[in-house]
Order: C-alpha cells, then sequence, then structure tokens
C-alpha cells in the first residue's frame, strides 16, 4: 500500500516537475517555477529514501545539486539546461515505473542514466571556496567607514552588521566586551568597526566599573546567524545586539524560505531559513506577551531590525502558500479506483432493487407504501448522482500530457507550434479518461505531421509562421465533446476520395458529402501520406482512434477547409455507470433511451409520415421504426408514437408503440453475441427482474439518416426474446 501511494505521490510530483519547467520555457525563468521543481525533486528522493530505494535516491540527488545551483542562482538556466531536466524527469519516471513493478534494485537504463549523470555533472563544477579568514588584530581604524545599512534590516555590502550594546554592568560581572570582539575574529575578518561613545558621560559622572561604549562592526564570515549570536551567549539577555545579514544573505534566506516543503508558523519559518535564532524569537515571544495591544510578531522583529523586512515577507507569503495548500488538501482525500467502482456497483444494485420497490408499491395501490417508495427513490438517486460524481474528474488529466508531447514533435520536425488548450476543468468519467490518452495522441501528431506545414510553407500561404494546435473540450446535451484543430492546409478531399475508390472502399459513381469523404481516413489502413515517417503515415492511428472511441459508446467526426485547417471532434457520453433512461415499449419488449438525448415525443398518427421521413413542424424528419428494426411481427391498429432524439446538430425520429416514462438505467454490458448489433450500446435490469436494451441513439439517428436499416438488422434471432431473459 505504501509502495503504490509512494508511486502515485512521484507521478503527480513528476508531472508538476515537467509543467514547471515547460513554464519556464514559455514565460521565462521565475522563482516560484525553480522552487517548485526543487521541491518536487526533494520530495521524491526524500520519499524514495525512507524505503531504500537507492536508484532513484541516487540519481535525483544529483538532479537535485543542480536544481538548488540554479535556486542559488549560480548556475542560469537555459533552453539545453531545460531540455537536459526534462530528459532527467523522465528518466526519473522510469525509474519510479521500476519501482511500480518491483524490479527497484534492477537498473533500468545504465547507458541513458550514465549519459545524464555526465550531462548533469558538467554544470556541477566545484564553487570557489572563499578565502581563508584573515588574522588581523581588532583594531578600529579613523578611516574605515562602516558601510551603509540599505533599507530596513539589510546591509548594502557582503558582510555581516552587528551593532552591540553592552550592559552597563557587564564589567561589574566579570566579563571584558574586547574579549568578544577578540572571539569574533574566529568567525571571520572584521572589515571595520567604529567605536559608539554617545553613551559616555562627563568626566565626573564617569563610574570607572560601568560600560559606556557601544559598537557597530562589520564582519565577513560563512558562519550562520546562530553561531554568531553565540559569541554573545553570556551577556545577550542583559544586552542589545542586533545582528543584520548582508543583502546576498537576504536573497538566500528568501530563496531558502520559499523552497520550505512544510513551513510552520512565523517564527518556526525564521528559524529554519537561518534568518532568526531560537533565543531571539523567544525573546521578541516574551516582548509580545507583555504588549497590552499584542502586535504582529513579523512586525516587532522588523521594527527592532531583527529580521529584514524582505525576508520577513517571504516568510508571511511562504506561511499563506503553507495555508492555503493544507486547506486545499483537507478537502480532498485519495481513494482507490477499485474502491470507487465497487461503490458505483452497489449505487446501480440499489437503483435495480428501488425500481422493484416502486413496482411493487404501484401494484399493491398503497398510498402510504407509495408515498415510501417515492421519498426512497428521490433518496437513491441523490445517492446515484454524488457517487457517480465521485468518479468525475476533469479531462485536463489527459490535456496535461501535451504541452510536452507538442515541444518534443515540434522540435523533431523543425517547426514552430504553439498548442492552445482551453475547457481543461470540463468533466468526464474518471474510467474514461486513460481510454482517451492514445486516440488523442494519435490525433495529435497527425495535425503535427501532416497538418501543420513546414514554416516555409506557411510563409507562402501568407500565414503566421507559428502554427497552432488547439485542444478544447465541453458539454453538449448530455454529452462531453473533444476538439484537435489545427490551422493547417486541411484534408484534400480528391486525393482522399481517389485513394478509397483505388482500394474499393467507394465506388467509381458515388455521390459522398465532404464529410462522408473525411470519415475515409478511419477506415484500416487508409492513408494518403507520400511518405512513412516515425510519427505517422502507416495508416493505423486513425483506424485505432475510431475503435477506442466507438468502444466508449462514442463517436468522432472530421470537419476540415482547405488551407484553413481540420478539427476532429470526438463525442462521447458522461459516464459508462448509471443514466437517466427513458423507457418505451414495442410490443412487449422494453427499450431505453437515454434521457439527455431525447428531445419531444408526439403522436405518429397526427402526422403525414411517407418512406421513414415525417414532416414535423414543416421540417422533414427521417426516422427508425422499432418494430421493423428487431424483426418484432406487425401489430395493426397500434397507435405509434414518435419519440425526437438528438446527438450533436442531428436529428431523427424512433417510432414506438407506448411511452413508459423516465427510469434510472444502470447500464450492463452486453455478450459476445451482440458485437455486430451497433444500434444497442448496453442493456439494464429493470424493477420486475426482466431486461431492457439500451439503445445506442447516434447510430439510430446514422440509421435514420441513411436508411440503411439492413445494416443493423443482424443478428435477427434473439433480439425479440431479450426481455425474457427473465425466464
Amino acid at each position: 500500500m505504501a509502495r503504490e501511494a509512494l508511486v502515485q505521490e512521484a507521478r503527480e510530483l513528476l508531472v508538476a516537475m515537467e509543467n514547471a519547467l515547460l513554464e519556464i520555457e514559455s514565460d521565462g525563468a521565475n522563482p516560484e517555477a525553480v522552487n517548485a521543481i526543487f521541491r518536487a525533486a526533494h520530495t521524491i528522493k526524500g520519499s524514495a529514501g525512507l524505503f531504500a530505494f537507492n536508484n532513484i535516491v541516487s540519481f535525483t540527488h544529483i538532479v537535485e545539486s543542480l536544481l538548488d545551483r540554479i535556486r542559488k542562482r549560480e548556475v542560469a538556466i537555459d533552453d539545453a539546461m531545460l531540455s537536459l531536466l526534462l530528459k532527467c524527469g523522465d528518466y526519473i519516471g522510469v525509474l519510479v515505473d521500476a519501482i511500480a513493478e518491483r524490479k527497484e534494485d534492477d537498473e533500468p537504463d545504465p547507458a541513458r542514466r550514465a549519459a545524464l549523470e555526465a550531462a548533469l555533472q558538467a554544470h556541477l563544477e566545484p564553487v570557489p571556496e572563499p578565502a581563508a579568514a584573515a588574522t588581523t588584530a581588532v583594531t578600529a581604524t579613523a578611516d574605515a567607514e562602516p558601510e551603509q545599512v540599505a533599507g530596513s534590516a539589510g546591509v548594502a555590502s557582503d558582510s555581516w552588521h552587528l551593532s552591540l550594546r553592552f550592559s552597563p554592568d557587564v564589567l561589574r560581572h566579570g566579563l571584558d566586551p574586547i574579549a568578544f570582539l577578540h572571539y569574533l575574529r574566529t568567525l571571520g575578518r572584521i572589515v571595520y568597526m567604529e567605536t559608539v561613545s554617545d553613551e559616555m558621560p562627563a568626566a565626573d559622572a564617569m563610574d570607572p566599573e560601568a560600560c559606556y561604549l557601544g559598537f557597530e562592526i562589520g564582519l565577513q564570515t560563512d558562519a550562520d546567524r546562530q553561531a554568531i549570536e553565540g559569541v554573545f551567549e553570556f551577556v545577550r539577555d542583559d544586552s542589545q545586539i542586533k545582528i543584520l545579514p548582508p543583502n546576498g544573505k537576504i536573497e538566500e534566506y528568501v530563496d531558502l524560505i520559499n523552497s520550505m516543503a512544510d513551513p510552520g508558523r512565523l517564527g518556526e519559518i525564521l528559524v529554519q531559513g537561518g534568518a532568526l535564532t531560537p533565543a531571539e524569537l523567544e525573546r521578541v515571544l516574551e516582548l509580545q506577551q507583555k504588549q497590552h495591544i499584542r502586535k504582529p510578531i513579523g512586525g516587532l522583529l522588523v521594527e527592532r531590525e531583527i529580521v529584514p523586512e524582505a525576508v520577513v515577507t517571504a516568510a508571511l507569503t511562504r506561511q499563506k502558500q503553507s495555508e492555503e495548500r493544507k486547506a486545499q488538501e483537507q478537502k480532498f482525500i485519495k481513494v482507490e479506483v477499485s474502491k470507487l467502482d465497487a461503490l458505483i456497483d452497489l449505487v446501480g444494485e440499489l437503483v435495480i432493487a428501488g425500481a422493484g420497490t416502486r413496482l411493487i408499491a404501484r401494484q399493491r395501490k398503497d398510498p402510504a407504501f407509495e408515498e415510501a417508495s417515492q421519498s426512497l427513490s428521490t433518496l437513491v438517486e441523490q445517492i446515484r448522482d454524488a457517487s457517480l460524481t465521485l468518479r468525475m474528474v476533469p479531462i485536463g488529466e489527459v490535456f496535461q500530457r501535451f504541452p510536452r508531447v507538442v515541444r518534443d514533435i515540434s522540435r523533431d520536425l523543425g517547426k514552430s507550434i504553439e498548442l492552445v488548450i482551453t475547457g481543461a476543468e470540463t468533466e468526464l468519467d474518471k474510467s474514461m479518461v486513460e481510454k482517451l490518452a492514445d486516440p488523442l495522441m494519435h490525433i495529435v501528431r497527425n495535425a503535427m505531421d501532416h497538418g501543420i506545414e513546414a514554416t516555409e510553407a506557411r510563409a507562402t500561404a501568407g500565414k503566421s509562421l507559428n502554427g497552432t494546435l488547439r485542444l478544447n473540450a465541453y458539454h453538449d446535451s448530455g454529452c462531453i465533446v473533444i476538439e484537435v484543430s489545427d490551422d493547417g492546409r486541411g484534408l484534400n478531399r480528391e486525393r482522399i476520395l481517389a485513394k478509397a475508390m483505388e482500394r474499393g472502399l467507394v465506388a467509381a459513381d458515388a455521390v459522398l458529402s465532404d464529410g462522408d469523404i473525411f470519415r475515409l481516413i478511419f477506415e484500416p489502413g487508409f492513408s494518403t501520406a507520400e511518405q512513412i515517417t516515425n510519427l505517422s503515415g502507416r495508416g493505423v492511428g486513425m483506424d485505432v482512434v475510431r475503435k477506442n472511441v466507438e468502444a466508449l459508446r462514442g463517436e468522432v467526426d472530421v470537419l476540415s477547409v482547405a488551407g484553413e485547417g481540420t478539427t476532429v471532434r470526438i463525442r462521447l457520453p458522461l459516464t459508462l455507470a448509471i443514466i437517466d433512461g427513458f423507457q418505451v415499449m414495442v410490443g412487449e419488449s422494453i427499450f431505453v433511451l437515454p434521457l439527455d438525448l431525447v428531445v419531444e415525443c408526439i403522436d405518429l398518427t397526427e402526422h403525414h409520415a411517407q418512406h421513414s421521413i415525417v414532416q414535423l413542424r414543416g421540417e422533414p424528419l427521417p426516422f427508425v421504426r422499432l418494430r421493423e428494426l428487431f424483426d418484432m411481427p406487425v401489430v395493426e391498429g397500434v397507435r405509434e408514437s414518435l419519440v425526437v432524439v438528438q446527438f450533436g446538430n442531428n436529428r431523427a425520429g424512433v417510432v414506438v408503440d407506448r411511452l413508459l416514462g423516465e427510469f434510472q438505467a444502470v447500464i450492463k454490458p452486453l455478450g459476445e453475441l451482440f458485437v455486430h448489433f451497433k444500434t444497442v450500446s448496453g442493456s439494464t435490469i429493470l424493477g420486475d427482474g426482466r431486461v431492457a436494451l439500451i439503445l445506442d441513439v447516434p447510430r439510430l439517428i446514422e440509421m435514420a439518416s441513411s436508411r440503411d436499416h439492413e445494416l443493423a438488422r443482424r443478428p435477427r434471432t434473439v433480439a425479440g426474446h431479450l426481455p425474457l431473459a427473465r425466464e
């Protein structure tokens, strides 16, 4: 269980890392993105270290070292380094996959790892050691000017600034201030010192055992704040000691604070970042407790010049970000998909049981029982909707893969292509997300390879030199629509038609619409590419697209304008589990239509119907008779009803005997017997235990429009008997 959690977290962090790198490539380097990359690598290394997954720990440590140098501005991040870090992220992903497969002790690709480590080491040349601390005697030089303080609690130099005001009683306590100054020399070099005698009284008022002098000192050292403060450990309670970091240190504090994975409260952040010592924090907290009106600790630290304002501001910002992240984390919990699937299955059974309860209530004609069953049905419907919502995820989970894909492929092709993503927040069923990745990948590769022209061709056509690829998603009539569009050359209608005739897919005298011709590209093995590339051209990709989409009970269509571009549109149902259905009856058999696709119901006898076409408000509407479709006996004198359905922009009618009303349908898969029966998408169990077929509305509309009923009338043998499956 812990292994799976580590793998899941690492994959999420790698996605965040890749997104941050691509953000830097498009918008330029910024501290927030750099720190996000560093935190991702650091967290992956730390989590893997807990389980002693040494392969990933050792490799990620080298990556983290380079990121640390980038974060400290010791190394500039350029295009070559971005590509290297993206490749390193890919290899970390390979190592994570090895952990998932329980092969963490085997190196997946030693040659690849060695090449990446060599490239990383080239950027990790050792930083020159700072000059050894000089052993200059502590003297007060008259012409050595103290360096100016820059802003609030900052120093305009690369030296620490110490402001010392010893207690008047320090000598009486047996302590010599000069001894402390000598001890400072062990930490580094004193670059200046000014003696402050503002508190010196007149000679006749002087106490020979009192200390009246203060000191302003500049110190160059590699020691941290806590080490410097430790010099004055025996006098700090009674003295006023201010330690101001150099400008460079302020930037280091800010960077360190920004990189903290899980900071706590403000004081803890500053102590962890080295900008404040525990003793200083304790004294400020005591001071805050004594105040009648308590000032915020950040204000006190700045007011007393203990911590630079820039550092306090950075700490407050980081604290706020952490609180917001924790608040967001508290809204979400991670649940195994299998548990969600089990919940949906149980809810489906609950829906079926609820339908049975309603049926019994109606049969008994007991008002109290009917009211109770209705209340139960309402609750079941709410539970169903809430359960299905748990499985809905943004399609951005799929879209987020493509910025990297577009970047790499456009470079391989030598094209300049911009990816524009819209509608990433549009939700669909979790079970469909992963199944969409391959179809979209084929479409995107085709668009980049064959659709968008090379730079020279675009210039000749008067187009922008940068091609544009768009991924868009939106909800429409109970479906999710996904569009992949490019502004390339468009499909060559004549070339596709000629190729189809050459292969015998289309008769020479056939009259086809543009849509029919464009859909030919989904035929197995169909390709008009003049040469095969490593990306496309073999005629297998688009066939896979159609098969995968149809397996999800969806449809794919193509729109294209020569010279302007192409749009591939995928339309899918929102869920594959439970739907709101509309029951209709033909003879003794019950069928279900998805309620979202039902527009209206009319009495067919009041309208003139001829040759499977009915005039509806002056417009011709094609229709299909379910009695003919399922080869049921003709019954004279039946009052037929027409259910108008719509999928996308297409409408058709379905002729039935009776309308039974709305129904919650739990979708059950069909067996292999019905694999060629294109007008049925599934089945459901009714309240009385009978089985009802769920009709495939897109196929019915297609059939009604083409009036090619024979295509869908196979097999005929068992269709009429399916509702009696309980027997």
